[in-house]
C-alpha cells in the first residue's frame, strides 16, 4: 500500500484521539479540567473533579475515540497495518491533543477501545483485567498501564501463534504501550514512593 496511506491513517488516528471529550464534558459545567487534579483529561481526573457521572462519560467518550479511528481507517485503506497505526495515532492524539496545546490524558480509555476494535479477543480479555485492577487496587495509573503491557504481551502471543495477529498489532502495542509509560512518568514516581492516590468514590 502507498506510503500517503499510512500517513493518512496516522493523521485520522491522531485527530480522532486529539478531540478533547473530557475538556469539553467538564466546561459544560464551568471547570476547566486541564487546572484540575493531575490536569489531565481522561476520565481519572474528570471523575475526581465532577464525580461519577462525567468520569464515566469521559471514559465512555475516550474509548470510542479509538474505537472509530480503528475502524474508519480499516474501512478507508483495508489494511490492518493502517488500522494499526490509526489506533496507535489515536493514543497519541488524545495524549498530546493538538487542540489543547499537546496535552491531554494518559490514553488508557483510548488505547481500550482502540485495541478492542483492532482485535477484540484481545479487547475483551484486557478490559475485564483492567476493572478487575482497578476494583482491586484502585491505582487508576496501574490498571491504565496494565492495558499497555497486557497488549503487548497478549498481542505478541497471538502473533507468534499465527492467531490471526498481523505483525502491525504487535506495533500498535509497542507503541502505545510506551505511550501511556511515558504519560505516567510522574504516576509511576509516586508508585514508587508510596505517594499515588487511590480512586474513591469520595470526591476531596
Amino acid at each position: 500500500m502507498p506510503w500517503i496511506a499510512y500517513f493518512l491513517a496516522a493523521i485520522i488516528g491522531y485527530l480522532f484521539g486529539s478531540f478533547p471529550s473530557g475538556y469539553i464534558l467538564a466546561r459544560l459545567r464551568g471547570v476547566d479540567i486541564t487546572k484540575q487534579g493531575s490536569g489531565r483529561t481522561g476520565g481519572t481526573n474528570v471523575f475526581r473533579a465532577l464525580g461519577p457521572k462525567f468520569g464515566l462519560l469521559t471514559g465512555f467518550f475516550d474509548i470510542l475515540k479509538g474505537i472509530l479511528a480503528v475502524l474508519i481507517a480499516r474501512w478507508l485503506f483495508g489494511d490492518e497495518y493502517a488500522a494499526a497505526l490509526a489506533g496507535a495515532f489515536a493514543v497519541l492524539g488524545h495524549n498530546w491533543s493538538i487542540f489543547l496545546g499537546f496535552r491531554g490524558g494518559a490514553g488508557g480509555g483510548t488505547a481500550a477501545g482502540a485495541l478492542l476494535a483492532l482485535n477484540p479477543i484481545a479487547g475483551l480479555i484486557l478490559i475485564p483485567i483492567f476493572f478487575a485492577i482497578l476494583a482491586i487496587g484502585r491505582y487508576a495509573s496501574i490498571a491504565t498501564l496494565s492495558v499497555g503491557l497486557g497488549a503487548v504481551l497478549i498481542l505478541t502471543a497471538f502473533w507468534l501463534l499465527h492467531f490471526q495477529t498481523p505483525f502491525g498489532h504487535v506495533l500498535f502495542a509497542l507503541l502505545i504501550s510506551g505511550a501511556m509509560v511515558w504519560a505516567l512518568r510522574p504516576n509511576i514516581v509516586r508508585l514508587i514512593s508510596g505517594t499515588e492516590r487511590r480512586i474513591t468514590l469520595n470526591r476531596p
